[in-house]
């Protein structure tokens, strides 16, 4: 992925914007793949059969820190269907019977794995309330953005009779802190279904082990990804990967 000179390295961001990002996937032989750190612009993040997507880098906040990025609905179909074919085949082996979305993103995702399995439907949980809907059947989401009163992930009630005694597994874009993923965890621990696995699509850094750990044990080693990514900290060439931050799986 090319970008202009920075000038400067010192100075330079080293971040561009994402219109060319997430439009394809390169082969597993592609120089892209042979980048070393630190990186600019872009981290080749490797898929299962090894083929490359790379991902852009923003900058967080405090401008020192970086993380890789995807944004579903700005990928090209042809990605996500890549993307949603691995994520099938993870949702296959934990004996998924329904799947369950996960707002908003996630969504993205969860219909399409949900055909690849040869289910008839899928379950989508949302962030906006339907007169119909019941506060049991709600949660909370908080969130580092959002640590008083925020939203909250809603199941439709009428939706519960595809739920009934079936193993679920929950959808999602990607996990990152878990807080959002624990959200909707609380939530479908109240309804009539097995958590038979978590699959996102990319799994970023690793503070979400320990969060959902911190509920249960068992949680961390349910979720299954794509591809990961690590944090990374800023350096006069770029991008430096954080020791520890990249998730082995």
């Amino acid at each position: 992925m090319s970008a202009p000179d920075p000038g400067d390295p010192a100075s330079a961001p080293f971040v561009a914007p994402t219109t060319a990002f997430w439009q394809e996937i390169l082969p597993a032989d592609d120089p892209a793949g042979a980048a070393a750190p630190p990186f600019r612009y872009g981290y080749p993040a490797r898929l299962p059969e090894g083929r490359i997507l790379v991902l852009p880098l923003r900058a967080l906040p405090d401008g020192r820190r970086a993380v890789a990025s995807l944004i579903a609905n700005q990928a090209s179909f042809a990605v996500n269907d890549a993307l949603a074919a691995a994520m099938a085949a993870q949702a296959r082996e934990s004996g998924a019977e329904v799947v369950i979305g996960m707002p908003t993103l996630g969504l993205v995702f969860a219909p399409k794995v949900a055909k690849l399995l040869g289910h008839a439907n899928y379950v989508p949980l949302g962030y906006s309330r339907k007169f119909w809907y019941r506060d049991e059947l709600s949660e909370p989401v908080r969130s580092i953005t959002t640590p008083g009163a925020g939203k909250s992930v809603y199941v439709d009630p009428n939706l519960l009779p595809r739920l009934a005694g079936r193993r679920a597994v929950l959808i999602d874009d990607a996990v990152s802190s878990g807080t959002t993923l624990l959200s909707a965890l609380r939530l479908i621990a109240r309804l009539d279904c097995a958590l038979a696995g978590i699959v996102v699509a990319m799994r970023q850094g690793v503070a979400w082990r320990e969060r959902l750990a911190e509920r249960d044990p068992r949680l961390p080693n349910l979720v299954r990804g794509v591809f990961a990514g690590p944090l990374f900290e800023r350096v006069a060439e770029g991008w430096m990967p954080i020791p520890g931050t990249l998730d082995q799986g």
